[in-house]
């Protein structure tokens, strides 16, 4: 087809030149694009505009800005479609200050050329203003107030604006003045509920909506897997007038994320049975849901349906089964996945290597980083995450400068605080305290409490009472709350002797709350969690029963428990 446009002189044509632009844009072949863009003597504003909506879907988004100021040099003045699709440019993700200039920018453009009564400007207006932190949605309201008229659009691009943000009873004020509500408005506010954890409040709304769609129903079913309530989401499954993938999806997910594998694979069994074949977001979110609860045996048996089908599955799904196997402890079978791929990213690489590190095989996982540089692969900054915390795992303190000083020489831009964090854990296992602190004073960004409390657990292993001292103020600076790093505190004090040290830091922890911790195991295809004095599980009795005779045969053969303080 285009060798015919080509061959008939039509690239130059103003009416199909567009449609070509265009054309190449959707397979991503911008240098095509572009040069029938060149062949055009003298282009409007309307051949402009397609190059910059072109950029902008294959995100070369300072390509369009700069096609933008290439219009205006050529004494052209943009209309009403040309800022909106700078706008959709802007999104492109980095500070939120920085793509609050750009919209200002855009913004004063639209006012000086008198395109702010185009109801489509001043939407496509909020809607991007909303995506630029809280002086964005600030500015969003400015334009909405403004309007001399809005659509439905406006009111809903203002109402998701503020969920965004987690305003929800801005929110939700806005959506009780609505003179129209559609479809979107109602589900927009349903999601806002939801996201929130108010499932009182999303439920009373889900009651009252004059019609519900499949999104609607998919939503309210989410929520309550999100607080795990599974009987209320398995009731709203059922009564579901149509299902999709999507909802099957949700709450096969939820069942295996609480460790349920007999329901989740009951109901992905009903699931093909009703003649939905599963596609790659639905087996991703089933095994990262796997992976989370330690649901190894759903997991297992997803993969072994994936190679019973024969369906041929994306990188992406190879990657959560290498995910899914490393996190349930499976690094044989996480491994075969791995080689058996024939076409691999830096994200299974790292996905492996955070496998091998997770579960201490240091000297493999640094033979696996080593065999990714060599076959030409890239490392990014999780891929150091994982390198260095081998490192710090297996107290190779030297191998672990030796790639730290690495990222930052070759690698400078993927350098994260997680980066710090795995040094200071490595330092700090190895009893280099003062170089630790050191590294942490010379940081680019704010230390936050992770570095601070790693730092805390190596003065403790090693009884380093001054500067623990030092360590917790600036942890009670940042967590107030948090009485981890107290009770941490009082057991330094206590392994030094200081007993009034340790009465002194246990009034303070009187004041502050302390999050219980739970341990879970997987027993005949069900994931159980227990924490301290637990006695919600219906086998608590005879657990608690056990408990006591392991305490009666330790005693027996002697066993003293270790005195705490």
């Amino acid at each position: 087809m285009q060798a015919q446009i080509m061959k008939a002189n039509l690239h130059q044509d103003p009416f199909v030149a567009p449609k070509l632009i265009s054309a190449f844009s959707i397979c991503h072949q911008m240098p095509l694009a572009v040069k029938i863009f060149n062949q055009i003597q003298e282009p409007n504003v309307h051949l402009y505009n397609t190059l910059m909506r072109a950029f902008a879907h294959n995100s070369q988004y300072s390509a369009a800005f700069s096609t933008f100021f290439d219009l205006q040099e050529n004494v052209l003045f943009p209309d009403n479609y040309t800022y909106p699709i700078l706008l959709k440019a802007c999104c492109s993700g980095g500070p939120s200050h920085l793509l609050l200039r750009q919209v200002q920018m855009i913004h004063t453009h639209i006012e000086k050329f008198g395109f702010y009564s185009d109801i489509f400007v001043p939407n496509s207006l909020i809607d991007t203003y909303s995506k630029c932190g809280k002086l964005g949605i600030v500015s969003a309201m400015k334009v909405f107030d403004s309007m001399p008229e809005r659509d439905t659009v406006s009111w809903n691009s203002m109402i998701t604006g503020f969920i965004k943000m987690g305003k929800l009873e801005d929110a939700h004020k806005l959506f009780d003045k609505m003179p129209y509500r559609d479809m979107v408005s109602w589900n927009s506010m349903l999601d806002g509920f939801v996201k929130a954890g108010d499932m009182n409040s999303a439920f009373q709304l889900f009651q009252t909506m004059p019609d519900r769609n499949i999104v609607s129903w998919s939503t309210m079913v989410w929520g309550y897997c999100k607080i795990g309530d599974m009987d209320m989401a398995k009731f709203l499954f059922e009564k579901m007038p149509v299902k999709n993938l999507v909802p099957w999806t949700i709450i096969i997910s939820g069942y295996a994320e609480k460790g349920c594998a007999k329901e989740a694979f009951s109901l992905y069994d009903r699931m093909e049975r009703a003649g939905l074949r599963p596609d790659d977001a639905t087996l991703i979110s089933i095994l990262a849901a796997c992976a989370e609860s330690g649901l190894f045996s759903l997991g297992k048996k997803i993969h072994l349906k994936i190679k019973r089908s024969k369906f041929r599955h994306s990188i992406q799904v190879c990657n959560a089964l290498i995910d899914m196997y490393a996190k349930c402890g499976d690094l044989s079978d996480a491994s075969s996945v791995f080689e058996e791929m024939t076409e691999r990213n830096v994200v299974t690489w790292n996905t492996l290597l955070q496998g091998l590190a997770m579960h201490g095989n240091c000297e493999k996982a640094l033979s696996f980083f080593s065999r990714m540089t060599r076959e030409g692969i890239e490392p990014d900054g999780v891929t150091f995450v994982s390198v260095l915390s081998s490192c710090s795992h297996a107290g190779l303190v030297d191998e672990g400068r030796h790639y730290f000083s690495l990222l930052k020489r070759d690698y400078g831009s993927a350098l994260q605080v997680e980066h710090y964090g795995c040094m200071v854990d490595l330092l700090g296992r190895g009893g280099h305290l003062k170089e630790a602190f050191e590294l942490i004073k010379t940081m680019p960004m704010e230390p936050n409490a992770i570095i601070w409390g790693t730092l805390l657990g190596a003065c403790r292993m090693h009884s380093n009472v001054e500067l623990a001292e030092e360590v917790v103020d600036r942890l009670v600076q940042l967590e107030p709350k948090d009485a981890g790093s107290l009770a941490i505190f009082s057991n330094i004090y206590a392994a030094a002797g200081d007993w009034d040290g340790v009465a002194k830091v246990r009034s303070k922890m009187r004041d502050v709350y302390k999050q219980p911790g739970a341990s879970s195991i997987e027993i005949d295809d069900e994931v159980h969690e227990f924490r301290v004095s637990d006695t919600a599980h219906p086998e608590s009795s005879r657990i608690y029963h056990m408990v006591d005779r392991l305490k009666q045969h330790l005693e027996q053969v002697g066993y003293v428990p270790r005195a705490h303080c």
